[in-house]
């Protein structure tokens, strides 16, 4: 079973995604778990559940202080004997994607740790040795939604979550491109028509026509991606040299 614990101030934002749909299903049939961690439970402050303070330096917001998150962090490792990975959902990090879910998808255990206010102290970061890991070039109120949107993406890849494994094999950015267009009865809707070729029975044409199809969609909406494809896969755009025509005895 894969675990998941999410260092959150907010866990049923988190309980409350994962536990529905593909994830959901995963969750119930044990393949994988996900335990959402409140910080707030770890605070000294058990007064008034504090976990936040100003900015040394000034500034606007708040920080959330360093010692619930250390502890909250210390207690997941106790119980797991070990120190697991854990990430730190900021916009300064590295950007998720598939390669990085099929990475994270062989780590046994994971933490995601959501920030709040204006983030985190920054020795928090460093004491339990969070890798900063962002889902793209914009700015969420809190953690939360992008551990969801991780847990959901790796959780794919974990075997037996998906019903049949080609199900993620044919999918965009399994093979760096895409995914081609896809259709389904009637044959014809509204004047639009499935395309020729996906009736036709020919299962290799299907193939070539659907690999070209995944090739124009990067090309045209993600070319940086269709850029990255050329370059490994130089074999396939190489000119096929011309076969050249053998005379004839009528050839003059």
């Amino acid at each position: 079973m894969k675990k998941y614990y999410v260092m959150t101030l907010f866990p049923d934002m988190v309980l409350n995604n994962v536990r529905t749909s593909i994830t959901g299903r995963a969750i119930a049939d044990g393949k994988i778990s996900v335990d959402a961690v409140n910080i707030r439970e770890y605070t000294e402050d058990k007064r008034h559940g504090r976990v936040d303070d100003y900015p040394y330096g000034g500034g606007a917001g708040m920080l959330m202080q360093a010692q619930p998150i250390y502890d909250c962090y210390q207690a997941i490792s106790g119980a797991l004997g070990h120190n697991p990975r854990v990430l730190y959902m900021s916009p300064q990090g590295r950007t998720f994607d598939q390669r990085m879910a099929e990475e994270l998808a062989g780590e046994e255990e994971l933490v995601f740790l959501c920030g709040h206010y204006e983030g985190v102290d920054e020795r928090a970061l460093e004491l339990i040795h969070a890798e900063n890991v962002s889902i793209g070039d914009y700015v969420l109120t809190g953690g939360e939604l992008a551990s969801c949107v991780m847990i959901d993406a790796i959780s794919r890849l974990v075997p037996g979550v998906l019903n049949k494994d080609a199900s993620y094999e044919i999918e965009s950015f399994s093979d760096g491109l895409l995914e081609y267009p896809q259709y389904t009865r009637p044959e014809e809707y509204m004047g639009l028509k499935v395309p020729e070729i996906l009736l036709s029975g020919d299962h290799k044409k299907v193939e070539e026509w659907r690999h070209s199809m995944s090739l124009e969609r990067t090309r045209s909406v993600r070319p940086e991606l269709y850029a990255l494809y050329q370059q490994e896969h130089p074999e396939e755009f190489m000119e096929k040299p011309k076969r050249r025509r053998r005379k004839s005895h009528t050839d003059s």
